[in-house]
């Protein structure tokens, strides 16, 4: 797919992506905003975000972000970036009345896609990564790169997780070519925390509890402890990582009220559980060794569902 081609004769162009956007949701709707807006003067690009956590303030053009939604207009085309349609919130509307939709994503569990057109790769690592491979390198600039980056950082784990390819590393390398800092970037988006998220992530550490032998843990942060730290819902970024990071663990759950019996779950596993799948059973979704979903019920009833489905596949799959 060519992402200039597809917007051929449009006048209007939006794109968004999924609720609470992650590394790789802000980065690669970022990049993409970037790139059609410098390559098509005179067509109106409009990018619509949910605030984007202050972890992403290295990234240029915030400001031309729409938080409010409040556009009011019809779109030529509009892209659907890391999301399947029903998770892009108020963005929503804006999709399903555009002339053209086009849904370029990477979950597994978005496999079939939700646009007109559908660019979805599973064995990729990022979002920004697959949009590097569908852009003219010889347009891309140093914004782009920074913002292609960032996406791809934050969806391989730094280049850890197993979605990580030999051509991934390729293309950051490229990417690092642009010359700007990409250690900053790593510093400043994926590791450095206010003192408040260290806080409510030593809350979150002490009152973890291992299962399954010590296969599985879980920590849950209501609202009452958000409330005492005053922290908010991106501020919880990071707890699953480093739940999974305790030596002799398979799979990590982590859970934050966000409204009376309603949890956000997070989880991350190794290649013994498939993540993705288990979040699926519960209307979520994700990647193999990431994803997330939300439930509903007591803590204990949210737990006991998904501890269920995480006992079938070890004992499936083995011993550790």
């Amino acid at each position: 797919m060519n992402l200039l081609e597809e917007c051929t004769g449009a006048a209007s162009i939006g794109i968004s992506t999924h609720i609470r956007p992650d590394g790789d949701a802000v980065g690669s709707s970022m990049a993409l905003y970037l790139y059609l807006h410098r390559q098509l003067p005179g067509v109106e690009v409009k990018l619509f975000l949910e605030t984007p956590p202050d972890n992403f303030r290295h990234l240029k053009y915030l400001n031309e972000i729409d938080s409010s939604f409040s556009y009011n207009g019809t779109f030529d085309v509009f892209f659907a970036l890391d999301t399947v349609a029903d998770r892009m919130g108020e963005a929503v509307p804006y999709f399903t009345s555009a002339k053209k939709k086009i849904n370029i994503d990477h979950h597994i569990s978005n496999a079939q896609g939700c646009g007109d057109v559908n660019v979805i790769k599973p064995e990729v690592g990022s979002t920004a990564e697959i949009l590097y491979e569908l852009m003219e390198e010889e347009r891309l600039d140093e914004d782009i790169a920074m913002a292609l980056y960032t996406g791809m950082i934050h969806d391989t784990g730094i280049f850890q997780y197993s979605n990580t390819r030999p051509e991934t590393l390729q293309i950051a390398a490229k990417l690092m070519g642009f010359g700007f800092d990409f250690a900053k970037i790593i510093e400043e988006s994926f590791y450095q925390k206010t003192y408040l998220q260290n806080q409510i992530l030593g809350r979150a550490l002490t009152e973890s509890i291992r299962f399954m032998d010590g296969r599985c843990i879980f920590s849950c942060i209501n609202r009452k402890m958000m409330d005492f730290y005053q922290v908010k819902q991106g501020d919880l970024d990071g707890i699953v990582n480093q739940l999974r990071n305790t030596k002799g663990v398979d799979c990590a759950i982590f859970l934050y009220e966000t409204d009376l019996m309603e949890y956000k779950v997070s989880l991350r596993s190794n290649e013994l559980v498939d993540a993705s799948a288990v979040a699926s059973l519960f209307g979520g979704g994700g990647h193999a060794r990431a994803a997330g979903c939300t439930m509903k019920g007591s803590m204990h009833d949210v737990i006991n569902r998904l501890s269920r489905e995480i006992a079938r596949q070890l004992e499936e799959n083995g011993p550790c």
